[in-house]
């Protein structure tokens, strides 16, 4: 087994403030799951990308500056996706109403995600998504990490 796929994976990518920074960021984090080989909830992750990417060009970066992505897979395919800004303010779920075409970002990330929260940096914040069973491809411990997931899963469903 190669020794690159137990240790974690990280990459980091900084976006100027402006529209097309979100299907680039997008892009970028499809680019890095391909690279590692994830497959495994990889519409959640982009769509929290996109959420939280756009939730920071909107809220959290003031004229002139950025934001950026750190994503990190572990060896036990924990994958976390950080987004961090300059901009002031906390981000909480809203409920917005039917009407209304904005406000469910938060709400999207905290359905998708199986964790989600905000830090604080000096200036700004970091919001972070966290997605359990992302695998590293051929590996053999994701591979045994798999089949005790699903195993576990049959357990508790009663199969």
């Amino acid at each position: 087994m190669d020794r690159e796929t137990h240790l974690p994976q990280f990459r980091e990518h900084f976006y100027r403030r402006e529209r097309r920074s979100v299907p680039h960021a997008r892009a970028f984090v499809r680019a890095a799951l391909s690279a590692w080989g994830v497959s495994e909830r990889s519409d959640d992750v982009l769509l929290c990308v996109s959420e939280l990417a756009t939730n920071a060009l909107l809220h959290g970066v003031p004229p002139g500056r950025g934001f950026r992505i750190m994503l990190w897979l572990e060896h036990d395919g924990l994958l976390r996706i950080e987004v961090h800004d300059s901009g002031e303010g906390t981000p909480r779920l809203s409920c917005a109403d039917n009407a209304s075409e904005t406000g469910r970002g938060l709400l999207l990330v905290e359905t998708l995600a199986d964790k989600w929260g905000v830090g604080e940096r000096n200036p700004g914040k970091v919001v972070w998504a966290e997605f359990a069973g992302c695998y590293f491809r051929d590996s053999a411990k994701g591979e045994q990490n798999r089949s005790a997931a699903f195993q576990s899963s049959r357990s508790r469903c009663g199969s």
